[in-house]
């Protein structure tokens, strides 16, 4: 498809408004987790980091995962958190800056589930797992002697556990409206916490909290419901969901656009504005007999606003460029996108790993400089 639509006309630069949150355009800056906040701590080159992403021009920047204040939320000491004070401190100047720059911001919540330990190991912290189970290993990128030990059964999630999580989600949520970001956004897919309840793999309960895919849902509805509670109706909660895991990246929760709606609806009816629909590409048709994708399908389901992310840019997926080697070639897949969003197929672009590769990539989008390609082995070791 040919790039014919003009800069003025480009449906990325749009407007739109969520709740009470403002944005000069489509283009959002998808989360990366990033290991350069020492202790849990943002840098000042953290968030020197932000800044010039908004002074790129991207209309809202999501953060790397931030933990939750619960014991296994993460296990690497310098992915940030927000409960300690000194974090808190560091997030008011991240915040500062984006907004300095004309920015807005939000940051994603994150806890790892039954992904804790990932290639580390940790002692006497139990991963929180709706049944104690890692999950069916398929394809992943874990190495094997990890999955020889995750999938090892523990301890199914308690109601006091499920309480706890409820509740440290909350807290997070309302620190985080304190501080002054501008929207909530929650990792729900990937086969973390919240996704692990949703997979059926994971989730072998049979009481309030599993068994049908309804039920399934139950506990990241009750996360959503208890954080629109602690930050009101002014902020926009954003969803990001999945149908691949870690532990298996062909594996579905939904396997109907009908299921998908089942578990997409609770959310919206708890209080979720977007749907951030994770996929390892954008244009990625979610369901045989339909071109439409799992943006679209979200969007199409639920009537709420939905994001597409995946491969914008760029010719290979986060893991298929692992596997090819350091670099990923850029690909002009920028005309396929704007249709997508012209045609109301989903509202608004995730971008990553472009964002690390050009922090004014919103502009080089604007303006239709070429883009660049991304390199692995910069972006791994340098906080650009």
């Amino acid at each position: 498809m040919s790039t014919t639509v003009t800069t003025t006309e480009s449906p990325l630069l749009r407007p739109l408004r969520i709740r009470g949150l403002e944005l000069p355009n489509r283009i959002v800056m998808s989360p990366m987790t990033r290991t350069f906040s020492p202790g849990g701590v943002p840098t000042e080159d953290v968030a020197q980091y932000y800044r010039r992403r908004a002074e790129g021009g991207t209309g809202l920047i999501v953060t790397e995962g931030v933990g939750i204040d619960h014991p296994s939320a993460i296990d690497h000491p310098d992915v940030p958190n927000l409960h300690d004070p000194a974090a808190r401190e560091a997030w008011r100047r991240v915040v500062g800056q984006v907004h300095e720059a004309g920015g807005k911001i939000a940051p994603q919540l994150w806890h790892v589930g039954p992904l804790f330990g990932a290639m580390r190991t940790v002692e006497d912290v139990t991963p929180m797992r709706p049944s104690g189970v890692w999950g069916e290993p398929g394809v992943t990128s874990y190495p094997q002697e990890y999955v020889e030990r995750a999938v090892v059964p523990t301890a199914a999630m308690t109601e006091s556990d499920i309480a706890d999580v409820i509740a440290a989600y909350a807290d997070a949520a309302r620190t985080s409206a304190e501080i002054g970001f501008d929207a909530i956004a929650i990792h729900g897919g990937h086969g973390y916490l919240l996704d692990s309840f949703l997979w059926a793999s994971t989730n072998l309960r049979d009481d309030a909290w599993g068994g049908d895919m309804l039920r399934r849902t139950a506990f990241p509805a009750a996360v959503v419901r208890a954080i629109r509670e602690a930050i009101g109706d002014d902020l926009p909660i954003i969803y990001r969901f999945s149908q691949h895991k870690q532990q298996d990246f062909s594996a579905r929760t939904a396997e109907t656009p009908e299921e998908l709606g089942i578990v997409l609806g609770a959310l919206v009816d708890a209080g979720v504005d977007v749907l951030d629909a994770s996929s390892r590409r954008f244009d990625a048709p979610a369901f045989d007999g339909s071109d439409l994708s799992l943006a679209g399908w979200a969007k199409k389901t639920t009537g709420a606003i939905a994001m597409g992310v995946g491969c914008v840019g760029l010719g290979k997926s986060l893991r298929d460029g692992r596997l090819a080697g350091p670099t990923v070639e850029s690909v002009d897949n920028i005309a396929d996108l704007e249709q997508r969003l012209a045609t109301g197929e989903f509202d608004l672009a995730a971008i990553g790993r472009l964002h690390l590769a050009d922090p004014r990539i919103a502009e080089t989008l604007r303006e239709r400089r070429p883009l660049p390609e991304f390199d692995r082995r910069i972006h791994e070791t340098v906080l650009t």
